[in-house]
Order: C-alpha cells, then structure tokens, then sequence
C-alpha cells in the first residue's frame, strides 16, 4: 500500500523543524522581553526570580501531562494542540499589570512550553524511526536558531514596539506555523502496531534504564545551564576583560552548539549514539575546564566553543533512547527524561551562584565538570536503550562498539 502523501517522512521531518523552531523562536521572544515586562509590571528582581520558577514548575507539570496524552491521541492531535497553547498564552505577560497577572500568565505559558517541548521530542523520535538513520540532533539545532531569531527581533523592536504586539505577533506567527505544519505530522501509532515492531513483547520499559537516561540528561542540560548565566560573567569578573568582550563567550557557546547539533546525526550515524555521548560529554569537560583555568581572554573563549561542542549531540541522544525504550509509551518515557533534564537546566545557574559563596566562580565550575564526567562514563546506558524497540542503526550506530 502506499504512504499518504501528507505522513511521508521527508515532509514529517520538515513539519518537526517547523515547531521546533516555533518553540524556540516563541520562549526567544518572551526571554529577550523579560527586562520590559518586569519594570512594566513594577515588579522586583526577587519577585521575577520568584515568577520564574512558577514558569519553570508549570512547564515541568505541562511536560508530565502530555506525555502520555501523545501516547494516547497521537502526534497529529497533541503536538498542535500544545503549539496553540504556547502561542496564545506568550501574550499574557504583555498584557499583565501586576505580579499576580503575570504569575497567572506565566502558569498558562509554562504549560504550554512544556507540553510542546515533550510532544514535539515524542514526534521527533517518530520521523526518526521512520528515517532509519539519527536525524534527532537538527531539530534541536533548529530550536536554537528559532532563539537566535528571536534575539535578533528583540534588538529590532525593544524601546520601539509595544510588549504586547510584539508577543501578539509572535504568537500569530507561531499560530500559523503550527496549522501549516499539523497537516504533515506523522499520525503516531496504535499499541498494538507498536508492539509488532517490538516482535509482540509486553515487557515495560525498565525504570531503573528510565532513571539512569533521566539521570544523565539532568548531569549535562545543568552544566549547560551554566554557560547561559555565567559564561559571559566568567569573562567580565575572572578573566576581567570588557563586557561587550565577555559577551563573545556564551555567544562562542551558542555558536558552536548550534553547528554542533547540525552535524552530530552525521557522527551518531557512523560511529553510534555511546560514543556521542561518552566523547562529547568528555569533550565538553575539558572545554569548560580549559575555559575555567584559563587567564587569557582567547584561550577562554575557546574554552566554552569547546564546551559547547561536547555536549551539543549528548541531550538528543538520550531523549532518542528514552523513546525508542517503548514505542507504545513513548511520551510518558520522554516526559520523564526531558521533564529531569529541564530541571538540571534550570538548577544550573542557581547551584553555581550558590557556590559563589563559597569558592571562586572558577572554581564552582568544577562540578559541571565533574557532571559532564559522570556523563562519559554513564554513556554506556544508552547501548542496551539504543537497541530497544527498533532504535534507528541498531545494528549499526546502536551496537558501536565503545
């Protein structure tokens, strides 16, 4: 029988760059607004702190809501659904007046966030079984072009436009990108079709595997987490050169996670997600090391480019493993590896000004190099989850030897 037109994956493939750019193009615009609807709103530093957090709980509930929601109705009905979400409630904080408005808006917003951020990786597992090959690691690349993108628009209409038809427009935007790519999603699949391509097993996903991908993704997305708040004080306050200097650090990492992620399919394809992960994560720990120990402003920056390489191709691999555990569970299984890597993403920053008190900055970045160590030596996990449920190259990438 032949393949509908619209579930082709080359076209599957295209609709799933479409929201991940969405996503990261819609979170860019309202993270370069924050500084505006903060004096708008007349609120303090510790009240946003406070309010960001409510965002960062709601997205991680979001997160665990529609993972099983995805297994259940599927991709066609789920993904759009938490894209129209997202796109309605950027508004919000534009519209708000006060901290209690904006705690509301960012609730509704941090659920939409979520609940597109475990849908669209449930999705993406799906175009990339269809594929037979690693093709993960481009749409997270892609996430990331949509914040450039974003930041980019913010130095266009900050000062310029008003909050609130900014973030109208973006989530209009947003709103049209979804309905011309819904139509193009992958269906997603029964149970019981699932469960032939597992040769008809009933056996759950192991939680302790679960656990150990959650584990890892919570490592790496928090020593991420680092370079977006410190990277860029690492070089004003260590390394004491200017800001606009300083700024080239977390912009090297960008960079380089970006290229990264665009050609780390490639290397997962020929060599296999373990050594992915077990020589990016180790990469990643001599690059901030090097950044950390480093006194010169090039050797530096370098050092974070680096860092940035090392762990651009570790999250997506782990979020692949985890989907590919169990076809019929596959949004439930991800929801719980990305909701943990998201956490790590969010304590980062907070974890490293907490050891401030203590220790040099410098210093407190021995433990996301520790993490990004434990990373390399937990890569071994993903042998055995690669191999799970019909993993693209399972007997290729998914059994390379380490």
């Amino acid at each position: 029988m032949s393949a509908d037109p619209p579930t082709l994956p080359r076209a599957a493939r295209a609709a799933t760059w479409g929201f991940f750019g969405l996503n990261g193009f819609v979170l860019g615009a309202w993270v370069v607004h924050i500084p505006v609807v903060e004096h708008d709103t007349g609120i303090s530093h510790s009240t946003l702190g406070a309010l960001l957090l409510v965002f960062g709980g709601a997205a991680f509930a979001g997160m665990q809501v529609t993972g099983p929601l995805a297994d259940r109705f599927g991709h066609r009905v789920v993904v759009p659904a938490a894209a129209a979400l997202l796109c309605v409630a950027v508004l919000g904080p534009g519209l708000a007046g006060g901290p209690w408005a904006l705690g509301a808006a960012l609730v509704a917003f941090g659920l939409g966030n979520g609940a597109l951020d475990v849908a669209m990786n449930a999705h993406a597992v799906e175009v990339e079984r269809a594929y037979g090959r690693p093709v993960m690691s481009a749409f997270h690349a892609v996430f990331s072009i949509g914040g450039a993108a974003a930041a980019g628009l913010g130095a266009l209409v900050l000062g310029r436009v008003p909050t609130e038809l900014t973030l109208g427009c973006v989530g209009a935007a947003g709103l049209l990108t979804a309905a011309v790519s819904a139509r193009f999603l992958l269906p997603g699949r029964p149970a019981a079709e699932a469960a032939a391509d597992t040769g008809g097993t009933t056996t759950r996903a192991p939680r302790r595997l679960v656990w150990l991908l959650g584990g890892l993704a919570f490592a790496l997305m928090l020593s991420e987490g680092v370079a977006y708040d410190w990277a860029a004080v690492h070089l004003r306050d260590v390394v004491d050169t200017p800001p606009g200097i300083a700024a080239l650090a977390y912009g090297a990492f960008s960079v380089a996670m970006t290229v990264g992620r665009f050609t780390a399919d490639a290397v997962a394809a020929r060599f296999g997600a373990v050594r992915v992960v077990r020589y990016g994560a180790a990469l990643a720990a001599v690059g901030l090391a090097g950044a950390a120990l480093s006194p010169w402003v090039v050797p530096a920056i370098a050092g974070w480019a680096v860092f940035g390489v090392g762990l651009s191709g570790c999250v997506p691999q782990l979020f692949t493993a985890a989907g590919n555990l169990d076809p019929r569970s596959s949004g439930a299984l991800l929801a719980r590896v990305v909701g943990l890597g998201y956490l790590g993403l969010l304590a980062g920053p907070a974890v490293i000004g907490g050891l401030t008190h203590w220790v040099a900055l410098n210093t407190a970045f021995a433990l996301p190099v520790a993490l990004c160590v434990v990373g390399a030596v937990g890569a071994r996990v993903l042998r055995p989850a690669a191999g799970a449920a019909g993993a693209p190259g399972t007997t290729t990438a998914g059994t390379a030897r380490p």
